[in-house]
């Protein structure tokens, strides 16, 4: 299956699943849903995986260990900001990480002309609405930070880990030191249909999507995968019009446009 394709069903799966989250800010704090999604996840891939114990020690448990820290702490900084912009717009702030990492990886002249699109269509969709919640830019822009550093580790694990026993190891470990934000979750805990909200929540937004990366990491390089993760604003933007009822601009619609050239261009070259 092209890489593009995947990127697409990772993610209508990630963002239907933060969209789900969304729900379930009236009962529990962002990041409080955050860590939920994470011990969902955990459950959900040791169940199907359960790593061997040599998975537990050494350098791959503290590879994959510091992995699920940081891919935790980023969907709890994205939380935060998806509480305070809409979804579009947050992950379109948050794709500077990934834009970042692109840009590093750039080496020919159709690389920088699909970077140069992928980046305007993204400011495009975010449609600059910073007035709205300083405190959701910053979120965002953390979590942009951390999504930088989730490509590559992200590549190192596919490439030198264990693959998808390592993604269940390191949400493993995130779960037991993001811990303390378990206070946040105290009215779900006495709601079973809450309960299994957010193990769907990190089946959507955890297992499906970064089971899937871990798939096209092995494929493609790192530049280019930052590249088409370009696809997610996108698939963001149409998510938060289908769910949440957030309509996109005529700017918003221009961005996607030049989003998906961007990709098209950078899918025909090489890394």
């Amino acid at each position: 299956m092209p890489a593009p394709v995947v990127f697409v069903l990772s993610g209508i799966s990630m963002y239907v699943g933060a969209a789900l989250a969304v729900w379930l800010f009236d009962v529990a704090s962002p990041a409080g849903v955050a860590w939920l999604r994470c011990v969902g996840a955990a459950l959900i891939l040791l169940a199907w995986r359960r790593p061997a114990r040599e998975a537990w020690r050494g350098r791959a448990f503290l590879l994959a260990g510091t992995f699920g820290v940081v891919t935790a702490g980023m969907n709890v900084l994205f939380y935060e900001a998806i509480a305070r912009l809409p979804l579009g717009t947050a992950v379109a702030l948050e794709f500077v990480g990934p834009v970042v990492v692109a840009a590093v990886g750039s080496r020919t002249p159709r690389d920088v002309g699909a970077l140069v699109l992928v980046a305007l269509g993204v400011l495009a969709i975010a449609d600059v609405r910073w007035e709205g919640s300083p405190a959701g830019v910053a979120f965002a822009l953390g979590a942009a930070a951390a999504w930088g550093a989730y490509i590559v580790l992200g590549r190192r694990v596919a490439l030198g880990g264990n693959g998808i026993d390592s993604l269940a190891i390191g949400f493993a470990v995130a779960t037991v030191v993001l811990s303390p934000l378990v206070v946040g979750t105290t009215a779900v805990w006495a709601r079973p249909d809450l309960l299994t909200l957010a193990v769907g929540v990190g089946l959507l937004s955890t297992v499906v999507p970064y089971v899937l990366d871990q798939t096209v990491l092995r494929r493609v390089g790192q530049a280019r995968f930052a590249v088409l993760l370009a696809l997610l604003p996108v698939t963001a933007a149409v998510v938060g019009f289908v769910v949440l009822r957030q309509v996109p601009g005529p700017g918003e619609a221009l961005g996607i446009v030049a989003v998906v050239a961007g990709v098209a261009l950078r899918s025909f070259s090489r890394g």
